[in-house]
């Protein structure tokens, strides 16, 4: 049958727009940072109560639409779970776990044996004394069997233990170190594998880019595995700032724990860009220092080309997150919007930083578009 060619120009036509159509249509699928990223590694906020409950419905929204893993900002720490040794409070944590499946996110827990936001009974007797090895083992396990227990098969995985090396590599001497000395790590897994046996294990600490503080967690996950201990993945804490630390370290210590065979999850995400009182704290959530102006040079909003080298930077660690995108399983921010952010009032009370990926009225800041066309690109 031959064709005219007034029906072959409007058929390529029509071809045409339906091709421009498809690409549009494609191209708004993927106009949200889990969508452009789903291929690639999980993208997650950690969530705070007011989020989880609905009573932030702002911030929830954005939380639906562009976040595909949540963790739990503070509703899983012992002080708020588990306040007193026979009473527990599941209602925050509750309703976080029912936020995550209602809006299908990969949900972790956060996080089981820490030192800080530590229930004041856990670790001592009624005369504020250190407990005995076999008592302390009792709690922990305690502890985390009725946690891990409550939330099986809907929690994806845990951070078991966080933040147990400082700097050099030493161990940090918390009442649990105190108490049970290297072998406290090891029973926290044990017991949490114990009370979830499809749950992934996680170890969590900051400053990851540091020689001590790498060694030593190598060495954790190899002693781990040499003794059949179960551990998924090392959390690696993204608090970082416009000169710490060199992304060739970070890069460095990320490739060092994938040879151990495990992943690598970058958690705890914010860029802060203003300055830090003592640069050894690393994110010491303990440290406080008294408030000075100088301390808080953009307190109404940040300068444009502050916000230009920001960008520039966040830009520079998604392209590094989706260069190694083979051992990295999921990239976490540490609040959603920046009024959300612990790093407004940390380590000094009373200022303004700009660490996250939205605006403090939800607003998605430039790097949004940024990560989404370098996603496109890999």
């Amino acid at each position: 049958m031959k064709i005219s060619t007034k029906t072959t120009v409007t058929s390529l036509w029509a071809m045409a727009v339906l091709m421009t159509g498809s690409s549009i249509a494609l191209a708004q699928e993927k106009n949200t940072l889990k969508e452009a990223l789903k291929d690639k590694f999980l993208i997650g906020t950690a969530v705070n109560t007011l989020q989880a409950s609905g009573k932030d419905k702002a911030g929830a929204e954005v939380i639906r639409e562009q976040f595909s893993a949540i963790v739990a900002e503070n509703c899983m720490k012992s002080q708020e779970i588990h306040p007193e040794e026979n009473r527990y409070n599941f209602t925050q944590a509750d309703e976080f776990v029912a936020f995550g499946e209602k809006n299908d996110q990969t949900i972790t827990g956060h996080t089981l044996i820490w030192h800080t936001q530590l229930s004041r009974w856990f670790c001592v007797d009624k005369d504020g004394k250190n407990v005995s090895p076999e008592i302390l083992k009792k709690r922990m396990k305690d502890h985390i069997t009725t946690v891990v227990k409550r939330y099986k098969g809907r929690i994806k995985g845990w951070d078991v233990v966080n933040e147990a090396f400082e700097d050099d590599g030493e161990y940090r001497k918390t009442k649990f170190y105190e108490i049970l000395g290297e072998e406290y790590i090891p029973l926290a897994f044990q017991y949490a594998h114990e009370a979830d046996p499809n749950a992934e294990l996680y170890y969590n600490d900051y400053s990851m880019a540091l020689p001590g503080r790498r060694a030593a967690v190598i060495k954790l996950v190899k002693d781990l595995k040499k003794r059949g201990i179960r551990i998924d993945a090392i959390g690696m804490q993204g608090h970082v700032g416009m000169d710490y630390p060199k992304i060739s370290e970070f890069e460095k210590s990320m490739l060092a724990f994938a040879e151990t065979g495990v992943k690598v999850m970058i958690t705890e995400l914010d860029l802060t860009v203003i300055p830090s009182p003592n640069p050894n704290i690393g994110a010491e959530v303990s440290a406080s220092f008294e408030y000075k102006k100088e301390m808080n040079p953009y307190p109404k909003e940040l300068p444009a080309e502050v916000a230009k080298a920001w960008t520039a930077r966040m830009n520079d660690f998604f392209r590094l997150f989706l260069k190694h995108q083979d051992i990295i399983t999921r990239v976490t921010l540490w609040g959603v919007a920046d009024h959300n952010s612990w790093r407004n009032d940390w380590p000094m009370n009373g200022r303004t930083d700009y660490p996250l990926l939205f605006d403090r009225n939800y607003r998605p800041k430039p790097i949004v578009d940024l990560i989404i066309k370098e996603a496109a690109r890999k």
